[in-house]
């Protein structure tokens, strides 16, 4: 697979989607797409062809808005046709503008009240431990989230229980929807909290995904990981990146022409 070259397709579906619902949220979607894609391409073990599969690794999307990468990313493996995409939001799609596992293959939890995933991840972990099962679950949040003390209860708890098949992956664009993270609410050096709560921590380019890959196969014993991936908000469109007011906004047709032009297609 050309990872490049699939990381523009994704992106345009992104793009595609968020039009043609006119709703959503371009930036943080188009942020996390590499460390989505190193996690489902290269790492995790899911089937398309068996979605609730018992020993499957379970994949919690906290950061539940920017669902349009995860559905691009299941459309693209198999698990539904990549035509749903463009249902994304409308009555009776079983896309909505939150991940929702009652409805979408690839689901393995309905999320969007930020703060929540690494608990829910948490508990599916403890899970497995107890049940003796010896599949993985990894939690991707944002930033803003991370402010959460919920987050930060389930670090604690995660910790204490040496969950070694609990890895948390971290969006670290360092924008949220009031503003910079470190202006509304600073999270300092967040490797290094998460440290002092007893994971194991790496710090990578969230671009590079042979760094966010190396990170995720990183052998732990005895604790839960935690990768922060320092990524660009709105990544791969000049005027959406770094900028704040792109977190939540309508895209207008001329806007989605230029984009879809810096992405290599022509609308």
């Amino acid at each position: 697979m050309n990872y490049e070259e699939k990381a523009l397709e994704l992106r345009r579906d992104i793009l595609r989607m968020l039009y043609g619902a006119q709703c959503g949220h371009p930036g943080g979607s188009l942020s996390c797409v590499e460390l989505m894609m190193a996690l489902y391409y290269r790492v995790a073990n899911v089937d398309p062809h068996n979605p609730r599969e018992e020993n499957r690794d379970r994949i919690i999307l906290s950061k539940g808005h920017a669902c349009p990468t995860q559905y691009a990313i299941l459309a693209d493996m198999g698990f539904f046709p990549r035509e749903d995409l463009w249902s994304l939001r409308q009555i009776n799609s079983h896309l909505q503008g939150h991940p929702d596992m009652h409805k979408t293959p690839g689901i393995d939890a309905s999320t969007g009240s930020l703060g929540q995933g690494v608990a829910v991840a948490g508990g599916i972990a403890l899970a497995a431990k107890h049940q003796g099962k010896n599949y993985h679950v990894y939690a991707i949040t944002g930033d803003g989230e991370t402010q959460e003390g919920l987050v930060w209860e389930a670090a604690m708890s995660a910790s204490h229980y040496k969950l070694d098949n609990l890895t948390v992956i971290l969006d670290y664009n360092g924008l949220q929807i009031d503003g910079a993270v470190d202006s509304v609410m600073s999270l300092g050096d967040v490797a290094d909290r998460y440290r002092s709560f007893g994971f194991a921590c790496f710090d990578v380019d969230g671009h590079d995904m042979d760094a966010i890959t190396t990170a995720l196969e990183a052998p732990v014993t005895g604790q839960p990981k935690f990768i922060c991936c320092r990524t660009i908000k709105g990544k791969g469109v000049s005027f959406m990146e770094n900028r704040v007011g792109w977190h939540g906004k309508p895209i207008d047709a001329r806007s989605y022409e230029a984009a879809m032009q810096e992405l290599g297609v022509t609308v």
